[in-house]
């Protein structure tokens, strides 16, 4: 037997598991890109964002569906009651859980979310070492501000066409004004809590007017935090020093022909994440090959029911 086969298992437990983490404001395609990779790999996804967490709300909170999930498993996703204070505490034990049930299974963990407080906690706080156990590749999915905002307000248009309204609706609480817990934090739904109240004492004018109002809104806070999370992002990888690989987006949100911002998209979001993340994880191992498999990607990874963006 050669001596490099003999000599590869000691050299493997010296080296740390590997994670990958998506990042970027809403609305930039993180949860598409984190599909994109993990069709790719063998892989599976770890919801990040702290709304995203809650059962319920799926058009206003931007849950992936069943059906652009793939058959990719996610974890931490429409799993804790809507009334729960999630805290960055419990994602930090629960993320890690996840991780490692995941690599048990000989699988890459994909972290994507939006929730970058709760990522900088997992990463940071010694408590839970995530350091010095596990090599992380972190993605930054990227759009121009100004572009994202105008695809910001175009989503929001489509999800009231979806049927957010209603869905808020059905959760409306008459008797509760307190809108910082649970899913009740999530951008629209303190927006309707006006409109609610007042739908049924004016005309349809009166009506028309408030809801109008309601949208901008949404819209306003949505731009107000994409901008917060761009600069969290910024101190992570300016002021931190975390290496974080951005990818830029924007070209794909330019367009408004789904074939065209198809063809963008794998282009310059996907392969060039498909190459760092191959060149992550084949960095310092001593395998002919990755155990983390790599597929061919072609456009057929991505349906014909694949949004533009996720979150």
């Amino acid at each position: 037997m050669q001596m490099w086969k003999l000599a590869q298992p000691l050299l493997n437990m010296h080296q740390r598991e590997k994670v990958v983490f998506i990042m970027g404001a809403t609305g930039t395609g993180k949860s598409r890109l984190s599909i994109d990779l993990a069709t790719s790999f063998s892989a599976e996804i770890i919801n990040s964002d702290k709304i995203q967490i809650h059962k319920g709300l799926n058009i206003v909170t931007n849950k992936v569906t069943k059906e652009e999930q793939c058959g990719i498993p996610h974890h931490l996703l429409g799993i804790v009651d809507q009334n729960v204070d999630y805290t960055a505490k419990d994602f930090c034990l629960m993320a890690t859980h996840a991780v490692e049930s995941i690599l048990l299974k000989d699988k890459l963990p994909i972290i994507v979310g939006g929730s970058n407080t709760y990522i900088e906690a997992l990463v940071s706080d010694p408590e839970y070492g995530f350091k010095s156990k596990y090599d992380c590749c972190f993605l930054w999915v990227d759009v121009c501000p100004s572009v994202l905002h105008s695809f910001v307000s175009y989503r929001v248009d489509k999800m009231v066409e979806l049927g957010l309204v209603d869905e808020v609706r059905e959760a409306f609480d008459p008797h509760n004004t307190d809108y910082t817990t649970g899913i009740r934090r999530a951008i629209g739904v303190p927006e309707l809590d006006t409109y609610f109240r007042i739908e049924h004492c004016v005309d349809e004018s009166g009506r028309a007017d408030q809801l109008r109002r309601a949208v901008n809104d949404i819209k306003e806070n949505t731009c107000i935090l994409a901008n917060k999370q761009l600069e969290k992002i910024k101190r992570l990888k300016h002021v931190k020093g975390w290496n974080i690989n951005r990818v830029d987006a924007t070209e794909v949100f330019k367009m408004r022909n789904k074939e065209a911002a198809d063809d963008a998209w794998m282009k310059t979001v996907t392969h060039p994440s498909l190459k760092l993340v191959t060149r992550f994880l084949n960095d310092n191992t001593n395998d002919l090959e990755s155990k983390f498999s790599t597929k061919v990607v072609t456009q057929s990874m991505i349906g014909k029911n694949h949004m533009i963006a996720t979150t």
